[in-house]
């Protein structure tokens, strides 16, 4: 598997078999790891979040019928 330089990028290189650009920095592959992680993190923590209101508003639309039950009787 052959590799060329990319002209005018330091850290990429093309794999001439399959024709893809490749990083070849280490530094950058850790970057974008930490952002993807940081992402999924982020991500985690809306959905988190987004199930913790959901579960709220079934607990208040229960207190409420349950309030309308005993203005009732």
């Amino acid at each position: 598997m052959a590799r060329l330089k990319v002209e005018g990028h330091t850290s990429l290189v093309r794999d001439t078999v399959s024709n893809a650009i490749i990083n070849s920095s280490s530094s950058e592959y850790t970057i974008y790891m930490a952002r993807h992680r940081a992402r999924n993190k982020q991500s985690d923590e809306f959905r988190t979040a987004c199930k913790e209101i959901n579960s709220l508003k079934a607990e208040l639309r229960e207190i409420k019928d349950l309030i309308k039950k005993v203005v009732e009787k």
